[in-house]
């Protein structure tokens, strides 16, 4: 399991050094959360050659997982990827699924 980082951590040397003021510490936190977070994904469902697509899943991709959440009706799924949640969505019969990053 991949460690998350801490303020502590990205503070190596805390116990030699005075404690940070405040906007030094808000800052150090910013750097610990762009650290940490994952990446926004939609798996996509698509027929035919352009001819109807919609979002079937919203996800998170985290360092070692990726988290899912079906649009519509359906079960959470915790996976070992992103790319792993095609397997459960692309379900043949002329359905293909796709992954979609969502940029910040």
């Amino acid at each position: 399991m991949t460690e998350v980082p801490s303020t502590t951590q990205a503070r190596s040397e805390a116990e030699s050094l005075p404690p940070l003021g405040q906007d030094e510490y808000a800052t150090l936190l910013a750097e610990v959360v762009a650290e940490s977070m994952p990446r926004l994904f939609a798996v996509v469902q698509e027929v035919g050659d352009r001819e109807d697509g919609w979002v079937a899943a919203w996800g998170l991709a985290f360092e070692d997982r990726a988290e899912v959440v079906p649009y519509g009706r359906g079960v959470r799924m915790s996976l070992p990827s992103a790319e792993k949640t095609l397997r459960y969505f692309g379900r043949g019969g002329g359905v293909r699924a796709s992954l979609h990053w969502i940029s910040s």
